[in-house]
């Protein structure tokens, strides 16, 4: 769907038009479910935040702005904040520094990530603790930088920097180790 498809459905659904709203959503919806998905590990949650964002882009769409990027980013990006709310709420973000602190002292082998599927590297990204899980996400799939990222998740930049580096380590570690396991059936 084009821009200019999604601006006609926009406009069409400002309207008071819900078979263009379940037109968009059946467009999208696996897209947004996805991404709620690398934030919460349960599909029961995830389903729920998504249809927490749903509500809040039919509400909010008369605030989009056109000229401030595609529709689908737009609502993409309040599907991430209400899964951060969630993970807020659950008091998820707030002790970044406790975890992992011994992760400091190991090394991984950088070259292992290679040579996975999306769906393996996936996988392993839903087994970090969810804060790391949260700083990757934002950081390396959804784009945000990490002035950004301190800012949503009221941290400072430097820790969103340090979060991200000790994510990347356990998720190397996590698959040296798998890789390791492997190599010794083998």
């Amino acid at each position: 769907m084009s821009q200019q498809e999604d601006i006609l459905l926009r406009t069409k659904i400002l309207e008071g038009n819900q078979k263009a709203f379940r037109q968009f959503y059946a467009k999208y919806n696996k897209w947004f479910y996805l991404t709620c998905l690398r934030y919460v590990s349960s599909k029961e949650d995830a389903q729920d935040l998504l249809q927490d964002a749903l509500v809040l882009m039919h509400r909010d769409l008369p605030k989009y702005d056109a000229s401030k990027g595609q529709l689908k980013y737009w609502c993409r990006k309040v599907v991430v904040n209400v899964c951060l709310q969630y993970l807020r709420k659950k008091s998820v973000l707030r002790d970044f520094d406790e975890l992992g602190e011994t992760m400091d002292i190991l090394v991984a082998d950088e070259q292992a990530i290679d040579s996975l599927s999306l769906k393996e590297l996936l996988g392993y990204i839903n087994m970090l603790p969810k804060g790391y899980r949260t700083i990757f996400n934002l950081y390396v799939i959804d784009g945000y930088n990490h002035r950004e990222i301190g800012t949503m998740m009221n941290i400072s930049p430097s820790t969103s920097k340090t979060q991200l580096m000790k994510a990347r380590r356990m998720l190397q570690l996590q698959i040296n180790k798998i890789n390791n396991q492997v190599r010794v059936r083998v």
